[in-house]
């Protein structure tokens, strides 16, 4: 029998995190899959590429594209024209494009017109929210897919309602749950409490990183504040980006972060220490799409600084709550998490650690 012969694109932190179980999955049935593993070059720095396949001991890639920094545009395009070579090279059955990045829907166009089947893991999901440059990339790959893996059921309703039929939507849960589940025994080994004196539920972790909240200097003061009054009642751990950090040097504002002795400023985290963070802290404030899953699944609190959510369930069932970017909201919310007054919180369903082996017994039959 011919093998099914499947390549997955990935090209960023995010989408790293979604695939590692792949690999293992696939090895257990050599005689039906020839996999291929793409990463674009998207992200390209160590800190936010090598040090991730190293810590989640994802394969080297059989092809890099290697693309170079630039606008969105010039980045798709280089993907697009690198990536057709690699399909016209390796001729797979399937493509499966992760999450909602640029090299997402680029990698998913190029298939497209190639007239190669398109799979789409993360799919449906969506904020209603069209100045996110990732709304847009969830919209039009899911548009040109063929098959949908779904991590929640608002994914599987958004698709109903855009007409796509039962046997293309498959409701297998969240395969970034599954690299918290493999890697959870590493994850307790990080001695990144330890690095910085920190002791489990005595502090509280910050991921502001939206160009809105860091870039202008009104926003990013509002977030300094929105920090300095929470670090009143609980120290604030912020892996701050190198460009935040310059941002609030130029506005006049760094001096504000760094003589707070409650906020404790780091570098960018590896994945193990900073999911030894988030499950080791007593909430997490936000701007991000994933860590509300993530907090989610380890029922810790997460106040989320968006006025939407291409996630919900976090919301509905989870330990997310969306806020408005107004410091006495952000204390009054941290004030009842410390308090014990915080709403409890449930896992989903098929946020189990088996979404890839849900996945890759789909694949057998496509």
């Amino acid at each position: 029998m011919q093998k099914k012969k499947i390549i997955i694109v990935v090209g960023t932190r995010p989408n790293f995190i979604k695939i590692t179980q792949f690999e293992r999955v696939f090895n257990q049935f050599p005689d039906l899959f020839d996999y291929k593993l793409v990463h674009t070059g998207q992200h390209y720095d160590y800190n936010m590429s090598d040090v991730f396949f190293q810590q989640l001991k994802i394969r080297k890639p059989d092809y890099f594209l290697g693309i170079e920094p630039g606008t969105p545009t010039f980045q798709m395009g280089s993907i697009m024209i690198k990536f057709e070579k690699v399909l016209d090279d390796f001729q797979p059955n399937l493509v499966i494009v992760v999450g909602d990045v640029n090299s997402t829907f680029a990698a998913a166009f190029t298939a497209y017109k190639k007239s190669i089947k398109i799979a789409h893991l993360e799919s449906g999901l969506r904020s209603d929210d069209r100045d996110m440059p990732e709304e847009i990339n969830r919209i039009l790959t899911d548009e040109i897919s063929d098959y949908f893996f779904i991590t929640e059921k608002s994914g599987l309703e958004n698709l109903q309602k855009r007409g796509k039929k039962p046997n293309q939507l498959f409701f297998v849960g969240n395969t970034m749950i599954d690299t918290l589940v493999a890697f959870d025994a590493e994850i307790d080994k990080s001695e990144i409490l330890t690095t910085y004196n920190l002791t489990d539920k005595s502090f509280c972790i910050v991921t502001i990183h939206r160009p809105s909240n860091v870039d202008e200097p009104d926003n990013l003061k509002l977030t300094i504040e929105i920090l300095t009054q929470v670090s009143n009642r609980i120290k604030v751990v912020f892996p701050i980006h190198p460009r935040t950090l310059a941002k609030a040097a130029q506005f006049g504002l760094k001096e504000k972060l760094t003589e707070n002795k409650n906020i404790i400023l780091t570098e960018p985290l590896d994945y193990l220490a900073f999911q030894k963070l988030i499950k080791s802290a007593a909430f997490v404030l936000t701007d991000s799409g994933g860590i509300q899953e993530e907090t989610t699944f380890r029922k810790v609190p997460c106040l989320t600084l968006r006025k939407n959510t291409e996630r919900p369930i976090t919301v509905e069932m989870g330990s997310n709550k969306l806020l408005e970017f107004e410091v006495n909201q952000v204390v009054a919310e941290v004030n009842s998490i410390l308090d014990g007054k915080f709403k409890k919180a449930e896992i989903p369903s098929f946020w189990d650690g088996k979404s890839t082996e849900r996945i890759v017994d789909i694949l057998k039959n496509l």
